[in-house]
């Protein structure tokens, strides 16, 4: 499924996720990625799927959900992979604006030096952009770019996007032990942001499986001294540390709807058990997803999480 939840995302209240990128084309291959390795880091944008197949899904799915009364908050590109990377973002963009549904779009800002992706991006109403280091050797081990892309050109795309977006940028920094959390890099970051005008600033850490399993979250020192960092310059700032909510919605298909949202959004099990009460059925459905291989069970720090097996997990 390429439109899926709503899911109870931290930033977008209740986000129907529209995945228009296949698993996984990305520009980063992210050590912290909760949706596993990039099979295929890419900097070239393409077209990945039928834009009619997809906005008739996505449209599908608003009106299964209008029925049921769901709030839907954003439609959100939170896809397997990085949105810019679609050519066509732009065009669902102008053919799902008749909705009249607020778009987002989270995006690694990979590819904003280019000015057919800023053009795309300036049509929706919020931007979340990722920015989780400012010097190239932390980026180079934090995010694992394509080889083709720079830094510099990167953040240089973002300040020049900002400068011309009348909608909303918030921004999200995900800090990792022994990789982006010293006090220089986090310092740096702290000094970056305000130049794009956030209207909210993110602090994070992993909360779920990581791509590479030895990852670790930054100390609770770490995240202290990021937010007073982050104070000294921005107005806004949130911790996203915490696990999110269970309140994810259902369309009657739950299989289905378990399988779409697991693919880019891991579920803890006390979050799939609250679905499958909300949906009538039992364990006995993630057991039979499992067995298949189309479910894989993962643990992190205590917690068991559900995800959608794609290429490439284990």
């Amino acid at each position: 499924m390429r439109a899926f939840g709503p899911v109870p995302s931290r930033r977008l209240g209740h986000s129907l996720g529209i995945n228009n990128i296949p698993p996984k084309a990305c520009t980063y291959s992210c050590v912290y990625c909760q949706i596993g390795k990039t099979l295929k880091v890419r900097s070239q944008r393409q077209a990945f799927y039928r834009i009619d197949d997809l906005i008739a899904e996505v449209k599908a799915k608003v009106n299964q959900l209008g029925k049921s009364e769901t709030k839907i908050d954003y439609l959100s590109f939170v896809p397997d992979g990085e949105p810019t990377l679609d050519i066509n973002l732009g065009k669902y963009i102008d053919l799902l604006r008749p909705l009249d549904i607020k778009i987002a779009v989270i995006t690694n800002g990979s590819l904003l030096n280019r000015k057919d992706v800023r053009k795309d991006l300036e049509k929706v109403d919020l931007v979340s952009l990722k920015i989780d280091a400012i010097s190239r050797q932390t980026w180079l081990r934090t995010n694992r770019p394509h080889n083709s892309l720079d830094l510099k050109t990167i953040l240089k795309g973002m300040l020049e996007f900002a400068q011309g977006f009348t909608g909303e940028i918030i921004t999200e920094t995900m800090l990792i032990k022994e990789m982006n959390d010293s006090y220089q890099e986090i310092k740096n970051i702290a000094k970056f942001l305000p130049l794009l005008k956030p209207a909210r600033s993110y602090i994070s850490i992993p909360t779920r499986p990581t791509a590479v399993k030895e990852i670790l979250p930054a100390s609770s020192e770490v995240l202290n001294m990021a937010y007073q960092l982050f104070k000294e310059n921005l107005s806004n700032i949130e911790y996203l540390i915490g696990p999110g909510g269970n309140e994810f919605g259902f369309s009657g298909n739950i299989e289905e709807d378990l399988l779409a949202i697991t693919s880019v959004h891991p579920m803890r099990e006390e979050a799939v058990r609250e679905y499958l009460k909300k949906a009538g059925a039992d364990w006995s459905l993630i057991t039979n997803l499992i067995r298949r291989g189309s479910l894989i069970e993962l643990e992190y720090q205590g917690k068991n999480f559900y995800l959608r097996k794609l290429p490439g997990n284990d």
